[in-house]
């Protein structure tokens, strides 16, 4: 039992290991800078009904990232320009989602108004909590149109342009895509193929399932048969110090017939065939209420001749 307890323990602390370094995998470090306009003349508005610049934020993780203490910034001279406001639940980015900032250089208007604007040529720049790690950055280029975004082609991709269509709060890839339910019914109209492959995945589990619960099975038999065999030894040598003493014990061989003598006698002992009370006198109490010299039966019939 052992054995199969540290074994256990094994595998719960490689999971916890597994689960820790995905958290911090997954952190400030995967929010990527995505999509930016510059010139808004009839663009997205922000909540007072403006055209403003904007800058888009992408978390690229599969876990919610608190943007919240970081900070932007169009000067890396000054990484610390806009401290993003902690503690508030617009900066909580779901997984694979987007927040939106609006480059306006009015502050007082809330949390995601920046303080300050956008112009071509100019770095913008996302720095982590301490002030000092660069998350992200991109310089905008002098070739920006009015009114269209400059944006990672892809979200959270390498590859930069103008956009065909603005997606604040959205995936920048437009384009249409075929699901990959819909591509396996095309490649599979009859379901036989999803059928074998579902079969297939079902025996394959029930198979490893009894080479695990098989493979178990003989450990434990092992562990316990270990156990067992600990536990006659103990008593063997227990028997062994009773019959000849500790001393005697350790320098004495254990043979065929000194065990047989040790367990007879531990037999013995145990269902009390021992004769240890040959001085004692026992009176048991008499079955028969009646003494059979007063009996009737047994007195005599006819008178001596």
């Amino acid at each position: 039992m052992r054995l199969i307890r540290n074994k256990f323990l094994a595998v719960v602390i490689s999971l916890i290991g597994l689960g820790v370094g995905q958290l911090y995998g997954q952190s400030a470090l995967d929010l990527r800078i995505n999509e930016v306009l510059v010139y808004n003349d009839s663009n997205y508005v922000d909540d007072f009904g403006v055209h403003s610049p904007w800058i888009e934020i992408f978390n690229s993780a599969y876990n919610t990232v608190d943007i919240g203490g970081l900070y932007l910034t169009d000067d890396l001279s000054q990484p610390m320009k806009y401290p993003i406001f902690k503690g508030q639940p617009i900066t909580q980015i779901p997984p694979r989602s987007y927040i939106v900032f609006w480059a306006d250089d009015k502050p007082t208007r809330g949390i995601l108004h920046l303080n300050f604007t956008l112009e071509a040529g100019k770095t913008i720049a996302l720095f982590d909590a301490n002030g000092r790690t660069l998350v992200d950055s991109v310089t905008i280029p002098h070739s920006v149109i009015r009114d269209v975004t400059y944006g990672r082609l892809v979200d959270g991709g390498a590859e930069w342009g103008n956009l065909d269509k603005s997606t604040p709060n959205a995936d920048n890839d437009t384009s249409v895509k075929v699901l990959a339910g819909d591509e396996f019914a095309r490649m599979d109209p009859t379901g036989l193929g999803m059928a074998a492959i579902a079969m297939t995945v079902v025996f394959l589990a029930l198979a490893l399932l009894s080479v695990f619960f098989k493979y178990m099975g003989k450990v434990m038999s092992i562990d316990i048969k270990k156990q067992l065999e600990a536990r006659a030894a103990a008593k063997a040598r227990a028997g062994v110090q009773a019959v000849v003493g500790e001393e005697e014990a350790s320098e004495l061989e254990l043979t065929g017939e000194l065990n047989a003598a040790i367990a007879m006698t531990l037999y013995l002992y145990a269902t009390e065939l021992h004769d240890a009370e040959n001085t004692v006198l026992t009176i048991n109490r008499v079955s028969r209420t009646y003494s059979p010299w007063s009996s009737k039966i047994y007195g005599l019939r006819k008178f001596p001749n």
